[in-house]
């Protein structure tokens, strides 16, 4: 290591919120420097519960953001149709649907 171009690395002091005390390394200060905490993981929100994060994220974000255009909260919502009916519809769908044309292959020209 070359030397007097590094700062001095030295113990200090840190005070938490609660006033727990802890000795440490630091550059800062003077040797014995004593920290005081104004904010540390015991106190803040992020580690103690009080933030609120989003669980759905982007999709969340967006349906607040767009609450204001649903209108399907005045409407009735339609009742709930049984299984047996459901597939019978799709059968019948499907039946009346027309076979695909099949696709003409292209010729190559060289």
């Amino acid at each position: 290591m070359k030397e007097g171009i590094h700062p001095d690395y030295h113990p200090i002091t840190v005070v938490m919120t609660d006033g727990t005390k802890y000795e440490t390394r630091s550059t800062m200060g003077a040797s014995g420097h004593v920290i005081q905490l104004d904010v540390d993981p015991k106190t803040h929100p992020a580690w103690v519960g009080g933030i609120t994060i989003r669980k759905t994220g982007q999709m969340e974000k967006f349906s607040n953001k767009f609450a204001f255009l649903d209108t399907n909260k005045s409407e009735a919502k339609p009742e709930a149709k049984s299984a047996k009916a459901e597939t019978a519809e799709v059968k019948a769908e499907s039946a009346d649907a027309k076979p695909a044309a099949p696709k003409k292959k292209e010729k190559k020209s060289s």
